[in-house]
């Protein structure tokens, strides 16, 4: 905050901030008859649409007092906008403006009586957010034109005029006003500590001293510079002669430590180059095919001179092999990461991974010094990295800077210009910290960026020879210099990056062809208003390739590249890894390190389009025809500039449940912040990486919250890093997770999601003539091979592949024992794989273990039908009694029982239980062993809080605390998707310094249980190949005879007869609105069209009650294909509802409708 005072004397408090669309009106008002004079005639809307940065000063009431936009080319349109550089040299031949330190002021409009004021606080906070920017620069028209002097603008203390040379033509047209940083927010000073020092810096320690003192002790800061000498140096910055800001550095390093603990590859592992070392060796592929090559380190030394690779996405974020990966974390107190100085490396010749990877070994001196301490005034900490000039000057011969920071410490502005280094998942040191890593030569300020010619592909080449698809990128690169199209006629253009005449950068682009696609498959308006940008202004990104020595320059790259590429909006796709290798035929695309300064896009949801009956009003085949789905990834004029806010915290998922998938979804999607350590726990890692599974998916009923597409647009597998196994055990002191008994996971945050699963269930071993007491248990035993209680895509899977290569299809039966609908399911997933009938035998458990299978008696009268249409035999309410085993171990029988005495022998070849679903065992002991609170399941309270402030809860696995009195309310009740949602916003107020509640939640609301809103869904393929689809509201599941009480449900329309295939019916609640949705046909049908249809009115559904009085409505089916009900599909339908309420609800309405019924009432 700033103040800023008035020629009246009148002061105001005023805050800084980017500028919001909802400015737009603010901004407008201010305008006055000078501002279209120097400026132009401006859109307002379409400026902030190209603005590379701008602001709005604000007044303590939220009042607009001040704007201004900047963009990274003149004004007035005196050039073109990648033709200005040398425009400016020309004619201004005395600057040192680059499109780096440069932008152009385009509109400045304020208050009259502060715009004094305000110009200065708006210039001053322009330099304080762009560390790297030198220059402001506003291109007015001449005193002539504008009828007074240029010294009587508002801006005149702040810009000063730039002379041009002689005989330019800039003599007699536009004058050139600049604002040097100098003027405003200059670079700080910077020298050795002395102990005069200390009393200053104790002014800044002391807000501070909790987090620095518990870390660092009590006495640390007069003993860093105390102990000053050639290892150990302490340097301060100051202002006016007052220090501001302190750093400590130490050349011991603990080289090898790190080495096992990051990979250090783009760095020569933090040493000298040395004739032994070892670089290229083998590594095993990671998600992406070519990630790893990706994240070689360059056998050359010079950074500047020879490709170094960068990261790229997955390779800091994504990690996922098909065995355990942990690391083994906790705290290290200050100097551990620099108490050996590592000289050279003692490791043997060649030194390998637990897994058998080989790493490089280096054996030279160390080549980095350690940051040990640094803090900083917060009004001064945009200027950190002036303390680096500083730093390498003091260790000439060291290259490489580095810092150890605290996972919870919230990134700091100097940790942006650094790289955040990768941690590698087989390290078993303790190193409970991130590495960040700095470069000398990100020192230099002649980054710059043109387009590439034909002399730049010797360098690219030499860039690019260690990466995967490096020929792809160089072949690229040539076609763009020698034809600039490729061989089917699209557009290619290709960017170099070049510093001290070295290319360290290339970027390879087209046009974007598929944008129509892209609006609607994506919510890319959920970034930039797609109206104001031109066709041919979306760019499509194919390559990016930048030297992690110059990482803090991407978004400089970009924002070249979208200047000189005159775009206003680039493209990445990352496709699934199952299609990656098709689709990089005919368009090859290397992974980028752009994607840390790249938003992931949200998907849209898609109407499932009748096309036959919408005829010529169906939409183009271009927008409608099946594509492979991928994950899109996007940057534009706006938000190339705007850096998200990283948080190192460790959130460490369990279980990749609906509700799990949920959460890491908002946390990817979030748009201001982006997560470096977010990893899941799951036996088979991450759903849909394998197609092949997906077939078998329908041995279970689906809840509809995601899908393999749904996978493919998410694209985790970039983000999450992931580890395949078991959670065994929790250690709350430790923070850790015990994956498989011998691997551990450090965690800030755990998050339970495992939800519950199909056990093996214990024989009661009792008299078949009765049931126990205490049934179901379950079986603790070792399970028998041909026992399979599926849980997900991967169980299912393994069981088809079992069956197929052991089961005697003649004469084996399989058993299929339970009472939930995935009973039926798997029986038609049975006689789908070929199974006959005859040989498959249902066996009902009792109905006490669980609700109805069907909540539709038809539907379930046709399902036993269609059971004894195909031979299967069923056998209702028995309990299993006891297996009979053979020499194998193998079930070769079952026993069951009944309430009558009944005993029922079977013949066993495979057995599928479907009794009894709970917490799995390894879960339930875990959450005991660690004393989590368990009542059945682990108990959370409202906010999904478990009895530890640090774990936390959510899903079926849950149950709330019992002073709610709800026992028969859980998780389980609702839809899993938004349960996951709200979890993650319920954490999201940890990490988002912008979060904020809507409103203060109600007295008492702590102690009430959430309502939550969006629909449970269970769909699946029953006996006789009949589609199933039920829709319901939250909440607790009711009995059939309940459900069909109209005296309390309202009414319900039905079309079809199951026996037919063609039921639908629909159940309308008392205020007519629709409670529930019931399919079950032979012919597939769109399931997200009709989830929209829940919570709808029947007046809103086409007057639906008089149609059906009417006699007019005879199939629903054919009904919600009609085109009118197009519009209520629309994904983006309720915001329209919501948008027409706030409408009818304003007080202009309201008053207009008053005088109405007064006057014609």
């Amino acid at each position: 905050m700033a103040t800023v005072t008035s020629w009246r004397g009148i002061t105001e408090v005023v805050t800084a901030r980017r500028t919001e669309p909802r400015d737009v009106p603010g901004i407008i008002a201010l305008f006055s008859p000078d501002t279209e004079d120097l400026f132009g005639r401006i859109d307002v809307t379409y400026l902030l649409e190209l603005s590379n940065l701008a602001l709005t000063l604000c007044n303590e009431k939220n009042e607009i007092l001040a704007h201004a936009a900047f963009l990274d080319y003149p004004n007035w349109n005196i050039t073109d906008q990648a033709e200005w550089e040398p425009f400016l040299h020309k004619n201004y031949p005395d600057n040192k403006c680059t499109p780096v330190n440069t932008l152009f002021v385009h509109l400045f409009v304020a208050k009259e009586e502060y715009a004094a004021g305000c110009s200065q606080e708006i210039v001053r906070s322009t330099f304080i957010l762009l560390p790297e920017l030198q220059y402001i620069l506003l291109f007015i028209p001449p005193e002539e034109r504008l009828g007074f002097s240029h010294s009587e603008l508002d801006m005149g203390d702040v810009f000063e005029r730039m002379l041009p040379a002689a005989g330019s033509p800039m003599e007699r047209g536009f004058s050139l006003l600049a604002c040097p940083r100098h003027r405003c927010h200059p670079q700080l000073y910077v020298r050795q500590a002395r102990l005069e020092d200390y009393d200053d810096l104790m002014l800044i320690w002391t807000p501070q001293s909790e987090t620095l003192k518990e870390t660092y002790g009590e006495h640390v800061l007069v003993d860093l510079i105390e102990r000053e000498g050639e290892e150990k140096q302490a340097a301060v910055c100051e202002v006016g002669g007052t220090a501001v800001g302190f750093m400590s550095l130490c050349s011991h390093v603990n080289t090898s430590l790190f080495q096992d603990c990051f990979d250090l590859g783009p760095f020569h592992g933090l040493c000298k180059p040395h004739p032994e070392d070892i670089l290229k060796v083998p590594r095993k592929p990671s998600v992406h095919g070519d990630e790893d090559e990706s994240t070689q380190a360059s056998e050359k030394p010079e950074p500047v001179s020879s490709p170094s690779s960068e990261h790229v996405p997955g390779a800091d974020a994504a990690v996922q092999k098909e065995e355990t990966l942990a690391v083994s974390q906790t705290e290290l107190p200050v100097g551990d990461g620099s108490s050996t100085a590592s000289e050279g490396s003692a490791a043997p010749l060649l030194e390998t991974d637990e897994e058998g990877d080989l790493l490089p070994v280096y054996r030279g001196a160390s080549n980095a010094f350690l940051i040990r301490l640094f803090f900083i005034d917060e009004k001064y900490e945009t200027r950190s990295l002036d303390f680096l000039q500083y730093a390498f000057s003091v260790f000439p011969d060291r290259d490489l800077c580095v810092m150890l920071v605290p996972h919870h410490i919230p990134e700091l502005p100097l940790m942006q210009s650094f790289v955040r280094a990768v941690p590698v998942p087989s390290c078993t040191s303790h190193l409970g910290r991130e590495l960040y890593v700095f470069h000398r030569a990100g020192l230099l300020t002649s980054f710059n960026v043109r387009k590439a010619v034909t002399s730049d592909l010797e360098g690219i080449k030499t860039l690019v020879e260690t990466l995967s698809l490096s020929e792809r990128m160089w072949d690229d690169s040539k076609i763009f210099t020698e034809a600039r199209r490729e061989p089917d006629g699209m557009p290619v253009q290709a960017f170099v990056a070049e510093v001290a005449d070295q290319i360290v950068g290339v970027s390879v682009t087209r046009d974007e062809m598929d944008i129509e696609y892209i609006r609607s498959h994506y919510n890319i308006e959920d970034f930039i208003l797609f109206h104001h940008h031109q066709q041919e202004e979306h760019g499509h990104l194919c390559h990016f390739v930048l030297n992690p020595a110059f990482h803090h320059y991407t978004k400089y790259f970009l924002k070249e590249i979208l200047r000189l590429g005159h775009k206003s909006s680039l493209y990445y796709p990352i496709y699934p890894e199952y299609v990656e290798g098709k689709l990089q035929r005919p368009c090859a695309h290397s992974l980028t390190s752009a994607l840390h300064a790249m938003a992931p896009v949200r998907p849209r949801r898609q109407i499932v389009y009748p096309l036959r009956e919408l005829g010529a009003n169906a939409p183009s085949e271009r927008l409608s025809a099946d594509q492979p789905k991928y994950s899109l990834n996007h940057t534009n004029r706006k938000l190339v500039l705007e850096s998200k806010v990283c948080i190192n915290t460790r959130i460490v998922v369990v279980g990749a449940s609906d509700v799990g998938i949920s959460f890491l979804e908002t946390l990817v999607f979030w748009p201001r912040l982006k997560f470096n350590n977010l990893t899941l726990i799951s036996i088979h890692g991450l759903p849909g990486k394998d197609p092949q599974s997906s077939k078998y998916r329908r041995f279970l009923i689906s809840s509809h919250c995601f899908d393999d597409e749904d996978y493919a647009q998410m694209s985790l597998c970039s983000w999450v890093n992931v580890v395949v196994g078991r959670m065994t055990a929790i250690n709350r002191r430790a923070k850790c997770v015990v994956v498989d008994k011998d691997k551990e996971v450090p965690y800030d945050y755990l998050v339970l999601c495992t939800g519950q699963s199909y056990q093996a269930l214990a024989p009661v071993e009792a008299e078949v003539s009765g049931a126990p007491s205490q049934w179901p248990q379950r079986y603790l035993g070792t399970v028998p091979a041909n026992h399979f209680t599926p849980n997900d895509a991967q169980d299912c899977l393994e069981a088809a592949h079992w069956l197929e290569e052991n089961l005697d299809s003649s004469t084996g039966n399989v058993i299929v024992y339970g009472n939930t609908i995935d009973m039926y399911t798997t029986v038609e997933a049975l006689l789908s794989l070929g199974i006959e009938g005859s040989h498959i035998h249902v066996v009902q458990a009792p109905l006490g273990c669980g609700s109805p299978c069907l909540e539709d008696e038809a539907v379930q009268g046709r399902v036993q039908e269609a059971l004894a249409e195909a031979g299967v035999t069923l056998h209702p309410e028995r309990v299993l009694a006891r297996w009979e085993r053979d020499e194998r171990g193998h079930i070769s029988g079952a026993e069951f029982g009944s309430a009558e005495g009944e005993a029922l022998r079977l013949p066993c070849a495979a057995f599928f239980s479907f009794a009894y679903r709970t917490l799995d065992y390894e879960t339930f002991k875990a959450a005991s062993d660690a004393c989590l609170v368990l009542d059945g399941r682990v108990v959370i309270d409202t906010k999904f809080h478990t009895n530890d402030a640090n774990i936390r809860a959510a899903g079926p696995m849950t149950k709330f605390s019992r002073r709610y009195f709800r026992d028969d309310v859980t998780h389980s009740n609702f839809n899993s998707k938004e349960i996951g949602f709200e979890l993650a916003a319920s954490m999201l107020s940890l990490f988002d310094p912008t979060s904020q509640p809507s409103s203060e939640p109600p007295e008492g609301s702590d102690r009430l249980i959430p309502v939550y809103k969006m629909c449970k869904i269970q769909g699946g393929v029953l006996p006789g190949g009949y589609n199933y689809l039920h829709i319901s509201k939250p909440g607790v599941p009711t009995s059939l005879d309940v459900a069909h009480d109209t005296c309390d449900h309202g009414t319900q329309i039905v079309t079809g007869e199951a026996a037919r295939g063609n039921y639908f019916r629909l159940r309308f609640s008392r205020y007519h609105v629709v409670d529930s949705i019931t399919c079950f046909a032979e012919e597939p049908f769109p399931v997200s069209n009709y989830v929209c249809l829940l919570g709808q009115h029947e007046r809103l559904l086409n007057d639906l009650y008089y149609r059906w009085r009417a006699g007019q409505l005879t199939d629903l089916y054919s009904y919600f294909r009609e085109p009118w009900s197009m519009a209520i599909y629309h994904d983006r339908f309720i915001d329209l509802q919501k948008e027409l309420r706030q409408t009818l609800m304003s007080e202009q309405v309201r008053k207009t409708t008053g005088e109405c019924i007064l006057l014609f009432g």
